[in-house]
């Protein structure tokens, strides 16, 4: 067994038929099995992949390193910029003026703190766009599920649940708009046919600006309170 093996995290799957590696940016080396493969085989693969895994973990490692110089105590928010300020002593964040206090020492509670806050936030900005939207459409919404999901920005359940990211407070806000529109169009159209894109279109016609912008930037939004 190799001392120098990656560190990786292992995740089980009833659809997978195979082991399977990826590299996330906030999670790191990721490693998929089927629901009744030996643990070891997590290990074959690793080694296996080891010079494919290598220098893609290294790079990661150098864009997380050169975003956390880049953001320093700064937080972007919905077109904001907030002055990150660790207070001793406390416990939760909050903002005061244009300035977010956060417990001051350890590095994992002020992260626990900040997306806790940011989660809050985002669901008082998304409440109203959401209400907005279905008022307008004319259809009823089910409850909204704020998470930090790795591949998709939001979704609609097919009983009505909208979920949106809460890394979404940290783009423009133009992009929280138009995923809560997108989502909202889907309780009309639970499909990407012609028909949803012409209704979303005919409320937010300038969508494709906010997509392209997280197709853009979105990876660089996934290392926030993971570029440690």
């Amino acid at each position: 067994m190799p001392d120098d093996r990656p560190t990786y995290l292992l995740r089980r799957s009833r659809r997978a038929r195979r082991a399977s590696v990826r590299i996330e940016p906030d999670r790191g080396l990721v490693v998929t099995l089927p629901q009744r493969a030996a643990t070891r085989e997590a290990d074959r693969v690793v080694d296996e992949l080891a010079a494919w895994i290598r220098p893609r973990l290294a790079q990661q490692q150098a864009r997380r390193a050169a975003f956390a110089a880049q953001a320093g105590d700064r937080l972007p928010m919905l077109g904001e910029e907030l002055r990150i300020v660790g207070e001793a002593g406390r416990r939760r964040a909050h903002r005061r003026g244009g300035e977010l206090l956060v417990p001051a020492g350890d590095a994992g509670e002020r992260a626990r703190a900040i997306e806790a806050w940011l989660r809050a936030r985002a669901r008082e900005a998304a409440t109203p766009i959401l209400d907005d939207a279905v008022a307008t459409l004319g259809v009823r919404r089910g409850r909204l599920r704020i998470t930090d999901t790795r591949s998709r920005w939001g979704s609609c359940s097919s009983t009505g649940t909208i979920s949106l990211s809460w890394r979404l407070l940290l783009a423009p806000p133009d992009c929280l708009d138009y995923v809560a529109w997108h989502e909202a169009c889907h309780l009309v159209h639970a499909h990407h046919g012609p028909a949803f894109w012409a209704l979303l279109e005919e409320h937010r016609p300038d969508w494709r600006a906010p997509s392209a912008w997280l197709r853009e930037h979105g990876p660089g939004l996934r290392l926030w309170l993971a570029a440690g």
